[in-house]
C-alpha cells in the first residue's frame, strides 16, 4: 500500500480501524451500509468490525455507521468535493490516493434515459484495497515467452482470485524485460482504474519503465487509441467482455502487437462458452491461458497454464495442478 490505511478515512473514525491497520496486507475489502453491521474481508475471511476497531465473529458486536458517518467519509473521500468527482461518480466508484477503489451505491440521478449524471443518497461504499505484490508473475514467465517472443496471453479467473494482480506484474516485467524476453513499450487500457491506479491522471503502482497508461476510458476505444497515438509493442487490458472489445482485440493482433489481458471464468470450457470468446480462442489469437484459482486454505494461485498447439489448433496443459504438475 501507498499511503496508510487508516489515512483513507477523516480523523474521527480512524479508530474503527486501528486493527486493520496493523494487518493492512491481509485486508482486502472493507464494506461499509448506512445503519448496518461494518464487514472487513481478508481474502476469503469476513470479519466485523466494533466500535473499537477490534474484529469480531458476532454481527450483534458490529459498528454500524449511521447515515452521517456514512456522508463525512465519502466526503472525505472525495476531497470535500463530490463536483470534482462527478465524473467517476457516474460510473460507481472513485479511486483514491493509493490506487485504492471506491465502489458507491445510492439513488442515481438519470442525465438521460441510459445515461447517470451522479449518485446521492449514498447508503453503501466498498474499498477495495489495492496491494501490489512484486514478483506475483515470476513464475509463470517461462511459460509466456517462447524462445524470447512473447505469447499473446490471457488470464482466466472467477472475482476476487487476483488477475489484476496477475495482470499488473506481467506488465511490470514485460516493460522492465527479463531472463526469459526483452523490454517492451506496453500501453495499458486502465477502465476502472484497476491496473495502474491512477490517482489524478499518475500511477500509483509500478508498470514499470516502458508502460502508458489511458486511464478511464473504454477499452475497445483506448485500445484503438494507443495503436495509433503511442505505438505500443504490448497492449494490457483487464476483463474482456463485449463484443466491441473482442473486435478491437481482434484489430488489434492483426496488426502485430502482442496481447495480455484477463477474463472472468473458471476455466478454458467457461470462457469458450463466453459469446465472441469462442472463436477468439479457436483462431489462435491467444496461445498461453493462466488459469487462477484459489487452493483448499483459500489462497490464490496458478491452477493450470495452457499452450495452444500450432500444428493442430488443440490446448494441452503445460503446468498446473493436473498431471503436468504444480506451479
Amino acid at each position: 500500500m501507498n499511503t496508510s490505511l487508516t489515512d483513507i478515512f477523516p480523523a474521527a473514525y480512524r479508530i474503527y480501524f486501528k486493527t486493520a491497520e496493523g494487518r493492512a496486507r491481509q485486508v482486502s475489502e472493507i464494506r461499509l451500509r448506512t445503519s448496518r453491521p461494518a464487514i472487513l474481508m481478508e481474502g476469503s475471511r469476513e470479519v466485523f468490525l466494533r466500535e473499537d476497531g477490534a474484529y469480531t465473529e458476532h454481527m450483534d458486536q458490529a459498528w454500524r455507521p449511521d447515515r452521517q458517518a456514512l456522508s463525512e467519509i465519502v466526503s472525505h473521500l472525495c476531497q470535500y468535493s463530490l463536483y470534482a468527482y462527478e465524473d467517476e461518480l457516474r460510473q460507481g466508484y472513485i479511486t483514491i490516493e493509493g490506487g485504492h477503489r471506491v465502489g458507491i451505491v445510492g439513488q442515481a440521478v438519470q442525465e438521460s434515459p441510459g445515461s447517470i449524471r451522479t449518485i446521492k443518497h449514498i447508503s453503501a461504499i466498498n474499498i477495495r484495497i489495492a496491494h501490489q505484490i512484486l514478483g506475483a508473475a515470476t513464475p509463470v514467465l517461462p511459460y509466456i515467452y517462447r524462445r524470447g517472443s512473447m505469447r499473446n496471453t490471457l488470464i482466466v479467473s472467477p472475482p476476487g482470485c487476483g488477475k489484476t494482480t496477475m495482470l499488473r506484474d506481467l506488465v511490470r516485467q514485460i516493460s522492465g524485460g527479463s531472463a526469459y524476453g526483452p523490454a517492451r513499450t506496453v500501453g495499458v487500457v486502465d477502465e476502472r482504474s484497476e491496473i495502474a491506479g491512477c490517482y489524478m491522471g499518475q500511477p500509483q503502482n509500478d508498470l514499470g519503465p516502458r508502460s502508458d497508461v489511458l486511464d478511464a476510458c473504454p477499452k475497445a476505444l483506448g485500445m484503438m487509441m494507443l495503436l495509433r497515438s503511442m505505438s505500443p509493442a504490448v497492449l494490457a487490458v483487464d476483463e474482456l467482455g463485449s463484443g466491441e472489445e473482442i473486435r478491437a482485440v481482434r484489430m488489434a493482433a492483426s496488426c502485430g502487437v502482442s496481447l495480455v489481458a484477463t477474463i472472468h471464468g473458471m476455466d478454458m470450457q467457461d470462457v469458450q462458452g463466453k459469446p465472441g470468446m469462442g472463436a477468439l480462442l479457436s483462431e489462435g489469437i491467444f496461445s498461453c491461458l493462466l488459469v487462477l484459482r484459489r487452493d483448499r486454505q483459500g489462497r490464490c494461485r496458478v491452477g493450470q497454464v495452457l499452450h495452444r498447439r500450432q500444428i493442430d489448433g488443440t490446448w494441452e496443459e503445460v503446468a498446473g495442478d493436473g498431471p503436468a504438475g504444480g506451479i
